[in-house]
């Protein structure tokens, strides 16, 4: 994968945007780089207001570019107190970027192997406040990701590589699992059509 200078800042969503379709042009994925990628671009709300929808029943997860295939880049809304089950990432790469406001993220181990019930146990905690970049994949473990401010919303840049359309959720008493799909409450600033959400169970990221 060709790159830029390690030193080069990206300027705009719309400038991070190009730098990632031509890196992804390839098959390979350098997470160092892709990481400074979206560390380099600052967050600035006319960059991505047009994206930011928010529900408020639910976070919702709003299509920027997909990547022709190789990634998806989202925006997604945290109303107050609005959070993610815990999730796996179906072996794609999860990187998330802070664009407004304040994330809580929570990672957990694998569920064990053998058969019957066992709680999940949480291996560590964060807190990512804008323009800090976290970065997770299923070899790390799970997590759940929730905005635990009850006054003020949450905006956050989201970066799938490669991009999947489900993904497991699990109980953390039982470390029983289910399957979820995931869709876009709207794509690229557009609202999605209303009976696909309604059809679709709770999403993760």
């Amino acid at each position: 994968m060709e790159q830029k200078n390690a030193n080069t800042d990206i300027s705009s969503l719309e400038e991070l945007c190009n730098e990632l379709h031509r890196i992804f042009d390839s098959d390979s994925v350098n997470v160092d780089y892709v990481h400074h990628l979206m560390s380099s671009y600052k967050s600035n709300i006319d960059d991505w207001k047009i994206f930011a929808k928010f529900d408020r029943h639910r976070y919702t997860r709003n299509l920027v570019d997909a990547g022709n295939g190789k990634f998806n880049l989202m925006i997604v809304c945290w109303g107050e107190g609005q959070g993610s089950s815990i999730h796996d990432h179906a072996d794609s790469h999860c990187f998330m970027k802070m664009l407004m406001g304040e994330l809580t993220e929570v990672r957990y181990e694998w569920p064990s192997s053998s058969s019957g019930e066992s709680t999940l146990q949480e291996i560590g905690s964060n807190k990512i406040t804008v323009d800090q970049v976290s970065y997770i994949n299923d070899s790390i473990g799970l997590h759940r990701v929730e905005n635990q401010n009850h006054t003020e919303p949450a905006v956050s840049l989201h970066l799938y590589c490669p991009p999947y359309s489900s993904c497991y959720m699990f109980d953390q008493r039982t470390g029983h699992k289910s399957v979820c799909q995931v869709t876009f409450w709207s794509k690229y600033g557009e609202r999605t059509p209303y009976i696909t959400q309604m059809l679709t169970t709770p999403e993760n990221n």
